[in-house]
């Protein structure tokens, strides 16, 4: 089959569409020029590799002959990756919502030659059906509307384009810490006291909203909103959702107790899930939460690592034409591989003989090792080594089977995102190879995303591609300043200050106090979208207004810090009122609220006092080390900074308010300081 102008793309979404007998186009320029000279609608498909429904649509619609011939001689259809091109993707979510009060993906637009939408939906089967309305009388139906109703078309497009305009919640009220009372109670009324989680079923980690009720607990000495934080992550981890054998964790939970997952992998998930295990270790010293933490980095190491140090995208759902195929058993098949401790294994982790999913099991556990030892009749010392034995047999045997595909480009602002966790990770674990990768990390997006002053979203195949967009400015500067932390390389600073200082100029909305989603050089769209609210990923107006306030700390950067304060400011109200959707804002404001506590450790050679502080839950504190004078040097025309000197012994700065401590320097007044 000849191969459409896809096939020049790196995108392995688009990659995958390359060959059907659709006449796809990318989003370019070429494509919407024909559009306008034929006068003719744009059909726009979204979606991403590792999307199950999307792979349906396709394999139903996209390479359905008859179809195709109508779509190619009625529509300019362009396929995009949701991933490479999120600003399109929450433009045209956004009518898909107004449309029809939900959104998803695929996601399948009609738009008229100007871009401007005036249907849309998500999957479509291909025939009508179940009173759905089958994608090919669909197209039919449009076409006709747009050949005899031309003026109709265009007014509704008209309508949607001025919804558009308005679809950011207003911004407004005082920030104060009614602020946070109001919205850690909405929270906790939205969640499930049984399972854990927000709401019913499907259910999704919320990463956000744990590390907010970790903070809240802490700010206002109420156990019980950390505890349910704790029982989210204690549930999650036992459950489906979490490879038992591999480590990491699957999209979401199609189910209330975590038990069914939607099958894919995404990095974002396993980078920002770990560290909400690291913040439970650091908070309840329970092992549980470390080995989680762990167990899902070095699943990120082992598996979505490329060689030159960046990571990949996503791990998809399916396997051998099905969901969940790579990541489920048969009792029999783990009883032919255990033999004798067939028993134990099955019994720690819910296997039976007729499965809990669709006639297979999915590894969960929700029995304790102590009942399991006793139950089997052996010490729990011994229960513990048969399932690590058995854990890796059968992990070594899953890897004999067709792995899920691979979505192997690397993207900024995932990476970024990954190289917080593994800096996370190094501070929780002192495990050197998370630091390590960290750094390597940053040292490939310097090098490969870093082009003539510019950064870029989107690499695959030795190729950057793509303007960068508000999140990879944000998460990029944020994981900078982490890293800065525990190894302050004057460069990580001063690339932080310089992305920064980008998103002050280039992103930042004065009269609304927020941030665009594009730079003010980007293509022109049919509006310029922001998109305020933290859900599976936190949103970048908040990343970018944290990275701004550490940078005003850390740097002596005092506009980034008013810009800070003002886009805090501007979500109060609506975050108290919805803090589903504005978690990782409601860490940012709690840390302003509270005020930054800078600290400063010179000089690391006490290993018990560094130590102690890695071991501390300190979500208000900015804790740098070094041990290199020329890079204190280098830093001292910073405030924070200035006037110090590395001495023989270990020293540690306490600075809040512009006004810092003396030096501490034993254990009994660290202790002291931060009981």
């Amino acid at each position: 089959m000849t191969a459409n102008s896809l096939i020049h793309e790196t995108s392995p979404y688009l990659l995958q569409h390359a060959h059907n007998p659709v006449d796809w186009h990318p989003w370019n320029a070429d494509a919407l020029k024909k559009a306008r000279d034929l006068n003719r609608p744009i059909f726009l498909s979204v979606g991403y590799s590792s999307c199950h429904w999307c792979h349906v649509m396709a394999h139903e619609s996209f390479e359905d002959e008859q179809i195709a011939q109508f779509m190619n001689a009625n529509f300019v259809n362009i396929k995009v990756d949701r991933e490479e091109r999120p600003d399109l993707d929450d433009i045209y979510q956004k009518a898909c919502q107004m449309a029809t009060g939900q959104g998803g993906w695929p996601l399948s637009v009609f738009l008229t030659p100007d871009q401007r939408p005036f249907f849309a939906g998500t999957y479509f089967p291909p025939l009508d059906m179940h009173g759905r309305p089958g994608f090919g009388s669909l197209c039919r139906r449009l076409a006709q509307a747009w050949q005899e109703k031309p003026g109709d078309v265009t007014k509704s497009a008209q309508s949607f384009a001025d919804a558009l305009q308005k679809t950011e919640p207003a911004s407004g009220g005082g920030l104060d810490r009614v602020t946070l009372d109001e919205a850690a109670m909405n929270l906790l009324q939205m969640g499930d006291s049984t399972y854990g989680g927000f709401g019913s079923a499907p259910k999704f980690p919320n990463t956000a909203c744990v590390s907010f009720l970790f903070r809240y607990a802490g700010m206002a000495g109420m156990p019980r909103f950390g505890e349910f934080a704790l029982k989210t992550l204690r549930k999650m981890a036992r459950g489906g959702m979490f490879d038992q054998l591999g480590g990491g964790f699957h999209r979401y939970s199609t189910d209330a107790r975590w038990l069914v997952p939607h099958f894919e992998k995404m990095l974002y998930d396993n980078a920002l899930i770990p560290v909400n295990y690291a913040e439970a270790y650091q908070i309840t010293k329970d092992p549980f939460y470390l080995g989680v933490m762990k167990k899902t980095l070095d699943f990120v190491l082992r598996e979505m690592r490329d060689s030159g140090g960046g990571f990949y995208s996503a791990y998809d759902a399916d396997s051998e034409g099905a969901e969940g195929t790579y990541y489920t058993w048969k009792k029999s098949e783990i009883r032919d591989m255990l033999g004798k401790d067939a028993d134990l294994f099955c019994l720690y982790y819910d296997v039976t003989d007729g499965g809990n999913w669709e006639g297979r099991s999915i590894l969960c556990n929700n029995l304790d090792l102590s009942a399991v030892a006793f139950h089997c009749g052996v010490p729990e010392a011994r229960a513990a080594e048969i399932l690590e034995s058995c854990s890796k047999r059968l992990l070594e045997a899953r890897g004999s089977r067709q792995m899920p595909g691979l979505d192997a480009k690397v993207l900024t602002s995932w990476n970024a995102l990954a190289v917080t966790a593994l800096a996370r990770g190094y501070r929780v674990s002192g495990d050197q190879k998370y630091l390590n990768a960290a750094v390597s990390c940053l040292d490939f997006l310097r090098k490969e995303m870093y082009v003539d002053g510019r950064l870029l979203h989107s690499y695959k195949d030795g190729s950057a591609r793509i303007d960068g967009y508000l999140e990879d400015h944000a998460y990029l500067a944020n994981a900078l300043l982490d890293v800065f932390e525990i190894c302050p390389d004057p460069r990580h600073l001063l690339w932080a200050l310089e992305l920064g200082e980008r998103l002050a100029g280039d992103f930042w909305d004065p009269d609304s106090a927020s941030f665009f989603m594009t730079s003010k050089d980007h293509e022109q769209l049919i509006v310029r979208p922001k998109n305020s609210y933290d859900l599976s990923l936190p949103s970048g107006n908040s990343v970018a207004a944290l990275a701004m306030l550490r940078l005003h700390h850390l740097a002596h950067a005092p506009e980034l810090g008013r810009i800070a304060e003002q886009a805090v400011a501007s979500q109060a109200r609506t975050a108290a009122e919805n803090p589903f959707g504005f978690g990782y804002m409601l860490c940012v404001m709690s840390l302003y609220l509270h005020g930054p506590e800078e600290i400063l450790v010179l000089n690391t050679e006490n290993r018990e006092i560094c130590g102690f502080l890695h071991s501390r839950y300190l979500p208000n504190s900015f804790l740098v080390e070094v041990d290199d004078p020329a890079a204190l040097e280098a830093l001292a025309k910073y405030p924070f900074f200035a006037g110090k000197r590395i001495g023989e012994k270990t020293e540690v700065f306490v600075c809040k308010d512009s006004a810092c401590s003396a030096p501490i320097g034993t254990m009994q007044e660290i202790s002291s300081e931060f009981s």
